[in-house]
């Protein structure tokens, strides 16, 4: 089988970010309007990292698509990157395999992108500042969605030992010359006085001090997608309104969540899916004082429709 291979780099020549955010915003509605065929995700645990097994089939579009995904938390101390992706493209009248496309790239573009949607109508529109929680493969990602969507002029980057951060920092820098990047020593300092939070880490425990959130913030929790996971501490979060990619898979795997509704703080009747509020049907942010708090576990339909354009675009045609 002579099975074509879509690498990083022709992910990143085929589907712009800005165009990769509008596929997103459809995946999250056809999601919510129970448009796809989405199982939950299988995840097999092993001794070293957890390695998710992601189908899905919309059948608006055509796509049809199984993402392997692991991640490895170890791999930073091998110079390894954390996450390893493969998404197969089938033919969806056939089962013929169409491509095998680069999962680890994928995987980052679509949750940047998925972000950069939810940011859209989530954020306040005056958002100059935000802070971000994570230096690790996705992370650029993160950045260049928000950037996408909002005006934003500053960028405060943190993790624990800052080197990271520092090095991200940087190469921020060379790519978006007109935006200040730089390294936050504490948390504290990378969230006081930030409109936007974005955490992309795989910590289990908070990596923020709600107190130190300013009214109208908006959040986005990306990294954690175990019920034992948490980077959002939900308790401390004032006229606090949450969003989530699909209301089943949080319940499922979302610990940020999971954890507040056992201790009481948030119950699931509160949580609105993004998809619905990107097609009209339920409320974004209502004021300039809320503090949103958009949580991705990341769902298989953003896999199938980012590969499936890309794969379209490979051959010369497009959905767009």
């Amino acid at each position: 089988m002579d099975l074509p291979v879509i690498t990083a780099e022709d992910v990143d020549a085929l589907l712009p970010m800005p165009d990769a955010i509008r596929l997103n915003a459809q995946a999250y509605i056809l999601l919510s309007q129970g448009q796809t065929r989405v199982p939950q995700r299988t995840v097999l645990e092993s001794d070293a990292g957890v390695t998710l097994f992601m189908p899905a089939y919309v059948p608006s579009t055509r796509d049809l698509t199984l993402k392997v995904v692991s991640v490895f938390p170890g791999n930073v101390a091998r110079g390894l990157p954390t996450l390893h992706a493969l998404v197969l493209v089938l033919d969806a009248e056939t089962g013929v395999p169409l491509a095998l496309v680069d999962g680890t790239r994928l995987t980052a573009l679509r949750t940047g992108a998925g972000v950069g949607a939810a940011t859209e109508v989530l954020a306040r529109e005056d958002s100059r500042v935000l802070a971000l929680f994570g230096a690790g493969g996705q992370a650029p990602d993160q950045v260049a969605a928000i950037l996408a969507v909002r005006p934003i002029e500053e960028v405060r980057i943190y993790t624990p030992s800052g080197r990271s951060a520092a090095r991200l920092a940087e190469a921020m820098a060379a790519r978006y010359p007109h935006v200040t990047f730089r390294r936050a020593s504490t948390p504290r300092e990378a969230v006081r006085g930030a409109d936007i939070i974005t955490c992309v880490t795989t910590s289990s425990t908070p990596v923020f001090d709600p107190a130190d959130v300013a009214p109208g913030t908006h959040i986005n929790g990306v990294g954690s997608f175990t019920p034992q996971m948490r980077e959002v501490q939900v308790k401390g979060l004032s006229r606090l309104r949450v969003f989530v990619d699909s209301l089943a898979a949080a319940q499922a795997e979302a610990g940020d969540l999971i954890q507040a509704v056992e201790e009481g703080h948030l119950r699931w009747e509160e949580v609105t899916e993004i998809g619905r509020v990107l097609a009209g049907a339920a409320p974004g942010r209502r004021s300039a004082e809320e503090i949103t708090f958009f949580k991705s576990v990341g769902v298989a339909v953003q896999d199938a429709l980012t590969a499936g354009e890309i794969v379209r675009r490979r051959r010369g045609g497009s959905n767009d």
